[in-house]
C-alpha cells in the first residue's frame, strides 16, 4: 500500500491519470462540472476548487467512495449537497474514504459532491457510489458563469467555526462551496466553474515578481492550474454566458515584507490583463467579461485598481466581435476570515452586491 501511494503521488505530479480503485457504478450515471479529469479507468478526478460530480440514487441510503491524491500525502475536503441542501464538509484521506448518505424516505435523491479545497492541495478521486444509482432527471439548461481569481475566489480561510484560524492545517478553513462565486451562481440558479489559485495574480503573485512562480495567464489552460504543461490542456467546453475575472489583490500586495517587492506597475498589470482576456475569448468567444475589483484592496490602492480595470476596459471599447467588457466595483468588506480573507458571511455580502449586477446582464 505504501508503494502504491508513492506511485500515485508521483503520477499526479507528472499529470498522468491512472486507476486508483475499481469503479463501483457505471460512469455514465455521473455528471461532472468544473475542472475535472478522469483516470485511465474513467474514475472522476476533481481537480479545481468547486469542481463537482452529481448523481442520483433511489432509496434511503448511499455510500460515496473517494480518495485524496494530496500533493503532501495529507487530506482534502469535499462539500456534500443532497437534494439541493448543504449537508456539511467531509474530510477525504489518501486511503479510500467512505461517506454515508442516510435519508428518511425511499424516494430518488440527488447528490452533488464539490471539491472544497483548491487545486494546489492535490486532487480528489471519486471512485463511484454504492447504492441504487439511477439516472439524474434532466433539468432545464441553466445559465453559466466562470469565476477566475485568487484565494478569495477559492474560499480560502472562509470557514472558521469548527477549526479557528491558526489551528490545524492552512487549508482546514477552505470551503469553495461558500465562496462568493458559487453563492452567486446558486442565487441566480446558474452552473459555475472556478478557475482560481491562492496567491496568484495577473502579472505577479503575492510574494513573487513572476520569477519563480506561474501567474494566472501561465496556468489557466492547464486542468490542474499548476503549470504550463501542454499535455494536460483543459478542454474548454463550458462556454460561460459570463466570465468574472477577479485578479489584482495579489498584484497589489506588499508580499511578506522580507522578499524584495518592486513598486506596482500599472502598465504591466494592464498589458497582462489585456492579453489574458484574449486567451479567455479564444475559448469562450460569446462570453460577457466582467472585471471585478477587490473589497480587500482599500484606499489609494483601490483607486489605482479601479483605474487599471477601466484602462483594460477601454482597450476593448472598439471591439465589435465581443460583448462590451464590464467593470464591477465592490463596496468595502471588512474580512473576518483567516489571513485577511473573507469568511462565509463576508462572501455572502460580496454575493449580495454582485448578484443583482449579473442578473441584469443575464436579463434574469
Amino acid at each position: 500500500m505504501q508503494t502504491l501511494q508513492k506511485m500515485l503521488c508521483l503520477l499526479l505530479v507528472s499529470a498522468i491519470a491512472i486507476s486508483v480503485g475499481k469503479p463501483s457504478q457505471k460512469t455514465d450515471l455521473y455528471i461532472t462540472q468544473g475542472r475535472t479529469d478522469k483516470t485511465a479507468n474513467n474514475e472522476i478526478i476533481l481537480a479545481g476548487p468547486g469542481s463537482s460530480v452529481t448523481f442520483s440514487f433511489k432509496g434511503s441510503k448511499c455510500t460515496l467512495n473517494l480518495k485524496s491524491l494530496n500533493n503532501y500525502n495529507q487530506y482534502d475536503y469535499v462539500a456534500v449537497e443532497v437534494d439541493g441542501k448543504y449537508t456539511g464538509k467531509q474530510k477525504v484521506s489518501p486511503t479510500t474514504e467512505s461517506i454515508f448518505i442516510n435519508e428518511q424516505d425511499n424516494r430518488t435523491h440527488k447528490v452533488t459532491i464539490y471539491k472544497a479545497t483548491e487545486a494546489g492541495n492535490g486532487s480528489i478521486v471519486f471512485l463511484g457510489a454504492d447504492g441504487d444509482i439511477v439516472k439524474t432527471k434532466k433539468e432545464k439548461e441553466k445559465k453559466k458563469i466562470e469565476f477566475i481569481g485568487d484565494s478569495i475566489t477559492c474560499g480560502m480561510g472562509a470557514e472558521t467555526e469548527e477549526i479557528p484560524c491558526g489551528k490545524g492545517e492552512w487549508f482546514d478553513q477552505h470551503n469553495a462551496y461558500f465562496a462568493y462565486g458559487p453563492v452567486t451562481a446558486r442565487a441566480i440558479n446558474a452552473d459555475f466553474v472556478l478557475s482560481s489559485v491562492s496567491g496568484i495574480g495577473i502579472y505577479r503573485n503575492w510574494n513573487d515578481e513572476h520569477q519563480k512562480e506561474k501567474i494566472m495567464p501561465d496556468v489557466y489552460e492547464n486542468i490542474y492550474l499548476n503549470n504550463s504543461d501542454r499535455t494536460m490542456v483543459y478542454q474548454f467546453g463550458f462556454n460561460p454566458d459570463i466570465t468574472c475575472i477577479a485578479l489584482g489583490t495579489n498584484d497589489f500586495s506588499e508580499g511578506d515584507g522580507k522578499k524584495e517587492r518592486l513598486p506596482f506597475s500599472e502598465d504591466k498589470y494592464v498589458a497582462s490583463y489585456v492579453n489574458f482576456i484574449k486567451t479567455v475569448y479564444s475559448h469562450a468567444p460569446n462570453t460577457q467579461i466582467v472585471l471585478l475589483t477587490s473589497p480587500m484592496v482599500k484606499g489609494e490602492k483601490a483607486e489605482i485598481f479601479l483605474r487599471c480595470l477601466k484602462r483594460v476596459q477601454a482597450e476593448y471599447k472598439d471591439d465589435k466581435k465581443h460583448k462590451p467588457v464590464q467593470v464591477f466595483e465592490f463596496d468595502d468588506v471588512t474580512p473576518h476570515g483567516c489571513g485577511y480573507h473573507p469568511d462565509v458571511k463576508d462572501h455572502q455580502k460580496m454575493s449580495n452586491q454582485l448578484t443583482p449586477f449579473l442578473k441584469s446582464l443575464l436579463n434574469e
